[in-house]
């Protein structure tokens, strides 16, 4: 399943981790974007889809154990669609979020039909993927999405290579929507917001939101 250096590090024991340790209620995940930006996930994602309609098609490329998924049920959207490359998170998110398609796969082959998604979105996951392979997995997004592409990623202005728990080579910060327009020139901007983190422990940086529109 893994095709890159980073899929085959969080197919692993470290992905496992990971969810492990983000494994949340929904109170506790809104509480952890309150603490970290002062704002709720459920509140960010309301100011950017507010004229979505409800029965859109989303995809979210790298659920994890799904608890963006069931941030958006919980709003109220009712045809949600999930990927995730490691099994074991898989597993999890069907735990979590009922009645919805998750599914074992790559960002790389996204296994659906051009177009077949009003929405596709990465959330914390663009972040963990190589900079020579964005435009890859940025051309699946793309491709499945007949409407828009929407992330929440971490900010920088330049690409900035970060140190992640130790590990190289697994974490960057950019500016993900200018690198989508630039490589994919019939994507236009229609939100951006910041989130500048509120704790102590990230003082100093920065998240945003942004929402693409297929022209």
């Amino acid at each position: 399943m893994s095709t890159t250096t980073q899929e085959a590090f969080w197919s692993g024991e470290f992905g496992k981790a990971y969810s492990d340790r983000n494994n949340w209620t929904s109170a506790q995940y809104d509480d952890f974007y309150r603490h970290e930006w002062g704002i709720t996930k459920t509140q960010m994602n309301e100011d950017c889809l507010r004229d979505l309609p409800k029965d859109a098609k989303i995809l979210e490329v790298g659920c994890n154990i799904g608890l963006q998924l069931r941030c958006l049920q919980e709003m109220g959207f009712t045809n949600l669609y999930g990927i995730e490359l490691q099994h074991y998170a898989v597993e999890k998110a069907k735990e979590i979020v009922k009645n919805v398609n998750i599914i074992q796969a790559s960002g790389f082959d996204i296994p659906f039909k051009d177009s077949y998604f009003d929405v596709v979105v990465t959330n914390g996951v663009l972040i963990h993927i190589a900079p020579d392979d964005l435009p890859r997995i940025m051309s699946e997004m793309v491709r499945c999405s007949k409407k828009y592409v929407w992330g929440f990623e971490y900010f920088a202005s330049a690409l900035v290579n970060i140190n992640y728990r130790g590990n190289e080579g697994f974490l960057w910060k950019a500016d993900y929507s200018k690198i989508f327009q630039e490589n994919f020139p019939q994507l236009q901007e229609v939100y951006r917001k910041m989130y500048p983190y509120v704790s102590a422990s990230q003082q100093g940086n920065v998240d945003y939101m942004y929402l693409l529109e297929k022209q």
